[in-house]
């Protein structure tokens, strides 16, 4: 268990080339950081396994560059780079193909580690790990999972708690690109899911205001609850989305927080999602 005195020890696993392939490129992981250590955790380990082309970049110093620009911003930001080469195999047909797969440097850091640590974040989709999160939990580690695209779903139901990384505020970039106000703010464009719909024609939408320590609160009506609500009716949804699919935990949208029309009462309305954009799953 966790030392009160100390705080809570967190220990980062990022599978780089795994996140970059399935929606997650473009990653901060600055923001990464600071979701793994929410509510003054203490990163004990930040490691981040990332595949290199040594013979790509002996002719090619765009990559070359680009790739240790890269790494020095991960060190910038306290993580420890362990580079795995990309090993050029060719088949049975005459096909050339590389591989630098880290999964096992991952598992074996992981659980070699995990002595010294109370919570484990593992940033992959790769159902290749469900044994590791089985192994971490015996060992008495929390283990949570992120992760955006083609997520394994024996790793979501192993996991203590998956966050879609897509949800977790300024960790991705917005499709628009757009500055304006911060996340989650009156005018500010956010990402949430449905978690209530009426046959009357509309829903609400939940999205997370911050990073905050208490996840589990997900009544944003309750006074520490780190996320926020937000009104739809069914005529505003994506031509892609049947409101009959609603509410849905897997069907995550991005759009703009509008103020709802002012109560009789004098006071503000419910925020409105307007704009909406279905993000994942891509259709």
């Amino acid at each position: 268990m966790a030392n009160t005195k100390q705080g809570l020890r967190v220990g980062v696993y990022v599978d780089v080339a795994n996140l970059a392939r399935n929606g997650g490129y473009g990653m901060r992981y600055d923001v990464l950081r600071d979701f793994a250590c929410r509510g003054g955790a203490e990163p004990i380990r930040l490691n981040a396994y990332v595949s290199y082309d040594a013979e790509r970049a002996s002719n090619d110093e765009g990559y070359k560059d680009g790739q240790q620009g890269f790494y020095s911003l991960l060190r910038d930001f306290g993580y420890k780079v362990i580079e795995k080469t990309v090993r050029w195999y060719t088949d049975e047909q005459g096909n050339r193909f590389g591989k630098a797969n880290a999964d096992l440097d991952l598992a074996v850091d992981a659980l070699l580690q995990s002595e010294s640590i109370d919570r484990v974040l593992l940033a992959t989709g790769d159902g290749d790990f469900v044994q590791v999160v089985r192994a971490l939990q015996n060992r008495g580690c929390r283990v949570e999972v992120v992760a955006f695209e083609n997520v394994s779903s024996d790793l979501r139901r192993e996991a203590d708690l998956f966050v879609s990384g897509y949800l977790v505020p300024n960790l991705l970039p917005l499709s628009t690109g757009r500055g304006g106000p911060a996340w989650g703010e009156v005018g500010s464009r956010v990402r949430g899911v449905c978690y209530s719909h009426v046959d009357k024609g509309y829903g609400f939408l939940r999205f997370m205001k911050t990073i905050g320590p208490e996840l589990w609160r997900l009544d944003p009506r309750q006074p520490d609850s780190p996320y926020g609500s937000a009104f739809f009716h069914d005529s505003w949804l994506p031509p892609v989305v049947d409101a009959i699919e609603l509410p849905s935990r897997n069907l995550i949208f991005e759009f703009d927080l509008a103020k709802g029309e002012t109560r009789a009462d004098g006071r503000d309305g419910n925020l409105q999602a307007v704009n909406l954009q279905l993000i994942s799953p891509s259709r």
